[in-house]
């Protein structure tokens, strides 16, 4: 029997070897591919990814060509194989197990060179092995289409009678928690204070504007009722940019003045009049409580406002919330040390805080880092009273959360001043040698 000769063998040998590691490379380095980074690539009118986009929109005709083109690769090494063993052995004794030999080598090389090599290399370097190759194999699933269609149908067929459907992949959008996975592994490409920024966004959908707002006993507002001395102190000594007015009761607001206005109303030469601050008012515009953080971002947005006044479904005026306590969520306080602009959380010599009543679990989180329960109740007071189900006497303690909260102060309705302890440093494991830990 005639054979080609030995050197052409290992040519054809190698050559297959090389075709089998490109299609399990490409394999594995399509598949690989980050989708919202080929997106992007495609939108940047990339070839390469342009064609890989168009090829993952079928991924079962994708497959199927790999598979095919590896198949047959492999099936073509392990015969150009077997010729090489005969063309070694043949006529000898060993024959036989000279072929097998060879093929055992050839297989093993296999193994390494076509397979193990080339995943690896795809699966570190996706983008490089995919996007050269799916110039190739577009014009190459195009000229094969028909064996690709008919191996896809009949395996579409049988998927289909174990109750697997291929019409539609499953939809590929991220969560909000794998969105922080992705923000939290990007590293260095994202600064560390733009990482935080980006979780206080994804973290708005969990917060309430009554989470934020300033309760309804620390609305500063102007009344139109007081004497026109009043008036004008009132509004000169305001710190506020937007200022409430209303007439009598908190609960009868008329309107919100911008301070811009303010330089005209208290001209030394001119006398107030409660007719010329009403002809300055803007109408006040109301958010319901419950409304989600960022549907309120964008309701100011929508409607061009700075500042809304809360209230519940009665209609009963709860608190007030301005864009810049909601920018505040996401941005942080604007100062380098948020305890030094909290006018409600006081630092002690012993590391203790003292902390007012009224302040929101969510600004004791934020400031000090610590985490109390934000579920159920909206500030310390609230948080304390569920806790104990009654109003405690001073010198009560408790923990919640591991974290240790002293009354100091109290009335007859709240808790007006308590001090907080951050949680104790956890005990270090008792070493091998000594004996057990006692009280």
């Amino acid at each position: 029997m005639e054979y080609l000769p030995l050197q052409s063998l290992l040519i054809m040998l190698a050559a297959l070897l090389f075709l089998s590691a490109c299609f399990s490379g490409s394999e594995t380095a399509m598949m690989a591919l980050n989708r919202y980074r080929l997106r992007h690539l495609a939108g940047q009118k990339h070839g390469g990814a342009i064609k890989a986009q168009r090829l993952l929109e079928r991924p079962d005709r994708l497959i199927g060509l790999l598979l095919v083109g590896n198949t047959f690769a492999n099936f073509a090494v392990s015969q150009v194989a077997t010729f090489i063993g005969l063309s070694l052995f043949h006529g000898t004794p060993h024959q036989t197990e000279g072929v097998a030999a060879v093929g055992f080598a050839v297989g093993t090389i296999l193994l390494i060179v076509s397979e193990v090599m080339p995943k690896t290399i795809a699966a570190l370097y996706p983008e490089r092995v995919a996007l050269p190759a799916a110039h190739l194999l577009q014009p190459l699933l195009n000229v094969t289409y028909p064996l690709i269609w008919l191996f896809n149908a009949i395996a579409n067929a049988l998927l289909r009678v174990l109750g697997v459907r291929t019409e539609k992949g499953e939809e590929m959008a991220l969560s909000r928690e794998e969105l922080r996975t992705v923000v939290k592994e990007a590293g260095a490409l994202i600064p560390r204070q733009h990482q935080r920024m980006l979780f206080a966004i994804l973290d708005l959908e969990k917060g309430r504007v009554e989470d934020i707002m300033v309760p309804r006993n620390e609305i500063a507002g102007v009344d139109l009722n007081a004497s026109p001395a009043d008036l004008a102190d009132q509004l000169a000594n305001s710190r506020y940019v937007r200022i409430p007015v209303y007439r009598g009761s908190i609960d009868q607001i008329v309107g919100i003045l911008h301070v811009r206005r303010l330089p005209r109303l208290l001209a030394d030469d001119h006398r107030i009049t409660v007719a010329e601050i009403e002809a300055a008012l803007d109408e006040p515009y109301y958010v319901p409580m419950g409304t989600p953080l960022h549907k309120q971002l964008l309701n100011f947005q929508r409607h061009r406002e700075r500042v809304g006044l809360v209230v519940d479904e009665y209609g009963d005026l709860q608190g007030l919330i301005t864009l810049e306590d909601l920018l505040e969520e996401i941005v942080g306080e604007f100062t380098t040390d948020a305890l030094s602009f909290s006018r409600d959380i006081f630092p002690q010599e012993d590391g203790s805080y003292l902390v007012d009543g009224a302040t929101s679990i969510r600004e004791i989180n934020r400031v000090l880092k610590w985490k109390l329960p934000t579920r159920g109740a909206r500030t310390l007071n609230g948080l304390i009273l569920e806790t104990l189900e009654s109003i405690p006497e001073p010198g009560t303690g408790l923990r919640i959360a591991g974290y240790t909260i002293e009354i100091v102060q109290t009335s007859e309705q709240a808790v007006k001043t308590a001090r907080l302890r951050a949680k104790p440093a956890p005990r270090a494991a008792p070493s091998s040698a000594g004996g057990e830990e006692t009280a």
